[in-house]
């Protein structure tokens, strides 16, 4: 690229920037078509690759979540990646493995194993029940009760009010304990 290039490219991304910055709809599409792939290349180097086009599709909600937040004297594409990095890294942590492996099935106690079994249907009903909750909800609670978070550090890491952070909680423990009582949804 020739200097007049990257002056251009430079340009428009301060343009796109303070537009964003104002709330300006059209910049969201201009950030994502003109970012895009370079967001996409970076997750693509530390996310797994069939969850890259999901978590990007996150980094673009949440630009425009916080799009006020935008400083437009700084580098909206280092802003656009920072929120790319937070976004990979929460990702990362919210992996799960569901295979059991078959060894640890062959240390169930009990006379027959029902005792563990239970739990892990149980644990199985209530992952379930997570995956039903509103994404803000079952954030907070994972964050909670899988991370061992506060509220006041989820309010922190998440940039919220730590009331916001006990609305969600309360909502989702109240709405995770419904879908417990009668897991097939049957009322």
């Amino acid at each position: 690229m020739t200097a007049d290039e990257v002056a251009s490219v430079e340009a428009a991304l301060g343009d796109i920037g303070e537009r964003l910055n104002q709330g300006d709809p059209a910049a969201l599409e201009d950030a994502y078509r003109t970012l895009g792939p370079l967001v996409m290349s970076y997750l693509g180097r530390y996310v797994p690759q069939p969850d890259v086009e999901d978590v990007m599709q996150r980094v673009f909600y949440e630009l425009w979540r916080v799009h006020d937040r935008y400083d437009p004297n700084q580098s909206l594409r280092g802003w656009v990646l920072g929120i790319a990095r937070k976004r990979a890294i929460d990702h990362l942590r919210k992996r799960r493995d569901v295979v059991v492996p078959l060894d640890s099935m062959r240390e169930i106690t009990g006379d027959d194993g029902r005792l563990v079994a239970d739990r892990l249907v149980w644990a199985d009903e209530v992952r379930g029940g997570l995956d039903s909750l509103p994404e803000l909800q079952r954030e907070v609670i994972e964050l909670a009760y899988f991370e061992g978070y506060t509220q006041t550090e989820i309010a922190l890491a998440l940039d919220i009010p730590l009331g916001t952070v006990k609305t969600r909680t309360s909502r989702g423990l109240q709405r995770l304990a419904g879908l417990l009582e009668n897991p097939r949804g049957v009322r």
